[in-house]
């Protein structure tokens, strides 16, 4: 008996000293435990989103430069077509081609349009404030002073645009760091994403590598589109106002050469960038009268319908193909809360978390399939 209660008081004791040497922040209620982990889980979420709104300029940074690598690899990839040589050396060969062209069109827009550029803000304002009087002396009543600030807001906005034809760059280091993070992704674009890879669980791997490479090649296909676009909007602008208008008895349009680069550079932003210059379009067009006026519209819808219906359709809609009011939406929040960068990135963004959901989908579609098989199976066997 003494033995045994000694020994019970050794075990009460060391309980004791147990529960003593215990910290008291620590929980022993499995539930509690369960409900503090959960806790720390929404805790952890939360400030993943604060982080990523505090840092989502930069990761539009990063995603600009993702874009730019794209439209090496695809230009790298297009002359591996015809040029057996290196991919690196077919990534320099872009490189120096689109400096080259830059080049050029800086010495171009300073030397042959600058006169037309500083003249362009103020034709635009006096076509407004003409439109103005027109709707006026047809009994419409509209608030002079309020269409006034509307019509300088856009012709500083036109002469912004205008300046940086000229050479004027804003936003030089946002620039220039997505030109260096693309020309680096560009270079060695496996090496990121191994890395990117190596972070994830290993049975998630496949899935990632099938995933970016869908990504990869959307993304290829929407650039390619946009600067075949680019290019034939630009062209086809130019050769219509420039030369074609002669021809027909119409004379040529002012400042054509500086409408075509606007154009060009605007078909970059779908939807937005066509209304924008087509807008401007028709109001040079109808400073030279009624009938100039008529054939630059006429002008636009060609050339935005051959776009729309002709080179998007061979490129980039075999690919992506994304509702124009969601595209628009996309577009005007990204305005509202990067400007220019969003609205320029809004629509590659979108395609990407297209791609992401419809490979979402497919796994669990796949998921669901083998789940269904196995569930037979068992049965058979039974």
């Amino acid at each position: 008996m003494a033995d045994g209660d000694s020994s019970a008081d050794g075990s009460a004791g060391a309980k004791g000293e147990a529960r003593i040497g215990t910290s008291p922040s620590r929980l022993t209620d499995p539930a509690m435990r369960e409900e503090m982990r959960r806790a720390l889980v929404w805790a952890g979420v939360i400030g993943l989103i604060v982080l990523t709104v505090y840092i989502s300029r930069s990761l539009l940074v990063v995603f600009g430069a993702l874009v730019f690598a794209a439209m090496i690899d695809g230009g790298a990839r297009l002359l591996g077509r015809i040029l057996p040589i290196a991919r690196a050396w077919r990534v320099a060969l872009v490189l120096i081609l689109s400096v080259l062209f830059f080049v050029w069109l800086g010495y171009f827009a300073g030397s042959t349009i600058s006169s037309e550029a500083a003249q362009f803000p103020e034709l635009v304002q006096g076509q407004i404030s003409d439109l103005l009087a027109w709707a006026q002396g047809k009994g419409l009543q509209i608030d002079q002073s309020q269409l006034q600030n509307y019509a300088g807001s856009i012709t500083s906005g036109i002469g912004t645009l205008t300046s940086a034809l000229g050479g004027i760059l804003g936003g030089l280091t946002t620039i220039v760091l997505i030109l260096i993070i693309g020309i680096y992704v560009a270079v060695e674009p496996r090496l990121y994403e191994r890395g990117v890879a190596w972070m994830m669980p290993r049975e998630r791997r496949d899935s990632f590598h099938v995933t970016v490479a869908r990504m990869a090649h959307t993304l290829r296909r929407l650039m390619a589109g946009r600067l075949l676009g680019m290019f034939v909007e630009g062209v086809f602008t130019y050769i219509m106002l420039a030369w074609v208008a002669p021809l027909v008895g119409i004379g040529a349009v002012p400042m054509a050469s500086l409408l075509a680069i606007l154009t060009g550079l605007l078909a970059f932003v779908p939807n937005l960038g066509a209304l924008v210059s087509g807008v401007l379009m028709a109001l040079v067009g109808f400073s030279g009268g009624m009938d100039m006026g008529i054939y630059t519209i006429a002008v636009y819808f060609f050339v935005q319908n051959f776009d729309g219906y002709v080179v998007i359709p061979m490129i980039a809609k075999k690919t992506v193909d994304l509702a124009p009011a969601l595209v628009l939406a996309a577009q005007l929040v990204m305005g509202v809360l990067f400007g220019i960068i969003g609205i320029f990135l809004a629509d590659p963004l979108l395609a990407m978390l297209k791609v992401a959901l419809e490979r979402r989908a497919e796994e669990n579609e796949a998921k669901g399939e083998r789940v269904a098989s196995l569930a037979e199976g068992s049965k058979s066997g039974a």
